[in-house]
């Protein structure tokens, strides 16, 4: 099973190299854009990994009542 932190950082690095080669290759809808984009992917993935150690600490502390 794939890592959830490593699947979304590799995710947003995909999506930010894409974009970057598309903003050299002169493409005029590439410009503000794809900061844009980049931001709003690095806040996903922010949101994404805070919402999993939340839960993951959730999980871990409800284990630990099991008898």
């Amino acid at each position: 099973m794939m890592n959830p932190l490593w699947f979304a950082i590799s995710y947003l690095l995909d999506q930010a190299r894409r974009r970057a080669r598309a903003a050299r290759a002169g493409d005029p809808q590439s410009g503000a854009i794809t900061l844009e984009w980049i931001v709003i992917a690095g806040i996903l993935v922010a949101a994404a990994v805070a919402a999993g150690v939340f839960f993951v600490g959730k999980i871990k502390q409800y284990e630990s009542k099991i008898p």
